[in-house]
């Protein structure tokens, strides 16, 4: 009986190892990425293609660049931060919490969209009285939104606008309120109205560059407290590669260097 008893003991233990080797070995193939709610239909084909590619795993948490700068700060266990601007992973680096300064993957371009079917987007009819409701994103913490605001600025519309302005936390948000007609018109990214699950959805135009300060768009490795991972560094080498580039401009973004 006392043997019988050791060897339940000894396979207890081992499956405790096992399942211990299993965890650790999850952990070194696993790519927790912070990604700008901007990239949302983007950075699934690029995590897609990549986990295709390489077998490791991706998991994507999406947000605004402001929300998920301060979760980096708090030490959210992120091992990539891409940004819809380098401001915040710039700030990052300043306090020694990236690898490396952030390098720029992409530039963002900013879009008037509308779902509505009575309606074609413009600059003038968010003045008319067709128009009750204009999404943008949180200007404080999306820079999708910071840029939207530049826009109405920069066209003497932001007092005329003020009552009609209706934000979300971030361009995800701001593309629910603008499907489902909450809002009657906003601001997005061309890169979400150029995905295949909003191709036929609604109309857009591109808002002209000069009306808005440039987007590009940072990526850093995030330092823990965990040797780097080799997974992230693969990944960040593949949104330079021409695949990843080639995956991006697709999408509607700019990817000059």
């Amino acid at each position: 009986m006392k043997g019988h008893h050791s060897i339940l003991i000894l396979l207890l233990s081992g499956l405790i190892v096992l399942s211990g080797c299993k965890k650790i070995n999850e952990d070194k193939t696993l790519i927790r990425m912070a990604v700008a709610a901007n990239m949302q239909y983007a950075i699934k084909e690029l995590a897609d293609q990549f986990e295709k590619d390489t077998g490791f795993t991706c998991e994507v948490i999406l947000g605004s660049s402001g929300k998920l700068f301060a979760q980096i700060k708090e030490g959210a266990p992120y091992d990539l931060f891409i940004s819809a601007d380098l401001t915040y992973p710039e700030a990052l680096y300043t306090i020694d919490l990236t690898h490396e300064p952030p390098r720029v993957y992409a530039y963002g371009t900013l879009v008037l969209w509308t779902c509505s079917s009575t309606l074609r987007p413009s600059l003038e009819v968010t003045e008319t009285d067709s128009v009750q409701h204009i999404a943008l994103a949180n200007p404080k913490t999306a820079p999708y939104g910071k840029a939207a605001m530049e826009v109405l600025d920069f066209y003497g519309l932001s007092s005329k606008l003020q009552d009609k302005l209706v934000y979300g936390e971030s361009i995800g948000q701001t593309n629910q309120f603008i499907t489902s007609g909450a809002a009657d018109i906003g601001f997005t990214s061309q890169s979400v109205v150029e995905s295949q699950a909003m191709k036929n959805k609604g109309k857009w135009i591109r808002i002209i560059d000069t009306a808005y300060t440039p987007m590009p768009q940072g990526v850093v490795l995030i330092k823990r407290k965990k040797p780097k991972k080799q997974g992230a560094q693969a990944f960040y080498e593949y949104l330079f590669s021409e695949e990843g580039k080639d995956i991006l401009q697709k999408f509607g973004y700019s990817v000059h260097e």
